[in-house]
């Protein structure tokens, strides 16, 4: 199933190249990158156990990075002179760098604060951290405010020509898969497990001497960074960024994508990403209110399959075996 979904994300733009429709292909990059931003709070959610309802922020800060930099490159002008010169730049792999290690930054700060609680407030504190920087950007007016930032110009990657379709669709494509990678290594490895045991059971964690606190902080660190990688491809996709990639609406729908393909699940965000984008471009065609069938979507995966698309199918599997 886990490689029939990549498969799937990667024969559909394969198709739509050869069938010269590359609105199809702007399709599965979204849903890439939609994925990616699935994959890095997933961590924190499936494997951490941590309900973040402001990795949204973390995602803006990633886009903002990329429009932000991307700009003052447009403009020939500096971000910063003085005490030293920061200039901006189109180059997509320092780009990433920056949106990473932003994100990465606040999510530690955030982390810090916020993992001091747990349960309803842990919720409650990180919507409100990414409330206060949805609305800082409405309020920065050098950076577009609420209207929001434009790029004239896709950024650059060596040796390709981002504009089309496809390339770009493949540079999102190898982030995901490596991204995959990196959390499938995490998983299996000495603090994935102990992350996870500190979600089952903290107790036992804190009697062989390992700190939930610490184990929790860098899983939100991590998961913050992925997400803010996500957010610099999708600035750049669109080519703007706007304070909705920083709103709770975005949090919440970074939520969906896991529980559609299933919390926890390596693979779940990318299905569930690919599951949205479709409902999205299907039902979105025919009704404004396409969200009411989304909706009933996730009301019968919470009461009939907890583990999601994944769980279903494998426990579906399983009684056929």
């Amino acid at each position: 199933m886990n490689v029939t979904a990549l498969a799937v994300l990667l024969g559909v733009p394969l198709w739509a190249l050869a069938a010269d429709e590359p609105f199809i292909i702007t399709l599965a990059t979204r849903a890439a990158i939609f994925a990616l931003a699935g994959v890095g709070l997933n961590l924190a959610l499936g494997t951490g156990g941590l309900v973040s309802l402001g990795h949204a922020a973390f995602f803006g800060i990633g886009g903002y990075a990329m429009g932000i930099l991307a700009s003052h490159a447009q403009a020939f002008a500096p971000i910063m002179e003085a005490p030293f010169l920061i200039e901006g730049t189109k180059s997509m792999p320092m780009i990433w760098l920056v949106a990473m290690l932003s994100s990465a930054l606040a999510a530690l700060a955030i982390g810090a604060l916020s993992l001091r609680t747990s349960g309803v407030y842990f919720i409650m504190i990180t919507l409100a951290f990414g409330q206060m920087i949805y609305y800082f950007a409405i309020s920065w007016p050098a950076y577009g405010g609420e209207d929001g930032l434009s790029i004239y110009v896709r950024n650059e990657f060596p040796g390709l020509n981002t504009l089309v379709p496809m390339q770009f669709f493949g540079v999102c494509f190898v982030i995901l898969c490596l991204a995959l990678l990196l959390m499938n290594a995490i998983h299996k490895s000495a603090f994935g497990l102990a992350l996870s045991a500190a979600r089952q059971n903290e107790t036992r964690v804190l009697s062989v001497g390992m700190k939930p606190y610490n184990l929790r902080l860098v899983a939100f660190v991590i998961s913050g960074a992925v997400t803010g990688l996500a957010g610099a491809l999708f600035a750049d996709l669109n080519r703007f960024v706007s304070p909705t990639m920083l709103s709770w609406q975005m949090s919440g729908e970074i939520i969906i994508f896991i529980i559609i393909g299933g919390v926890g699940r390596l693979f779940g965000p990318v299905i569930g990403a690919m599951i949205f984008i479709l409902l999205e471009h299907t039902l979105g065609g025919l009704s404004e209110f396409w969200h009411v069938y989304l909706g009933a979507l996730l009301l019968g995966i919470v009461l009939f399959a907890k583990g999601g698309v994944i769980g279903a199918l494998a426990g579906r599997e399983k009684a056929h075996d």
